[in-house]
């Protein structure tokens, strides 16, 4: 499977800063978070997880749900 940089994709330097200091690289590391996992990181915001999102599902993948 080819991996896709999250420096390729068109986020706000706030939210990719976000996602490299935890060290998410690339779009497939992003399935072990949960959407608040993300949304609890400083600078990342509910437009990053919407295009991160969307990308993920056009590559048959989803973020981790949550546990009850």
């Amino acid at each position: 499977m080819l991996q896709h940089l999250i420096e390729t994709i068109k986020i706000g330097q706030p939210a990719y800063r976000a996602l490299i200091n935890v060290g998410i690289e690339t779009v497939e590391q992003l399935t072990q978070f949960t959407e608040k996992e993300l949304l609890a990181l400083h600078g990342f915001g509910p437009k990053a997880l919407g295009i991160l999102t969307k990308i993920l599902e056009e590559e048959g993948l989803s973020l981790r749900k949550e546990e009850n």
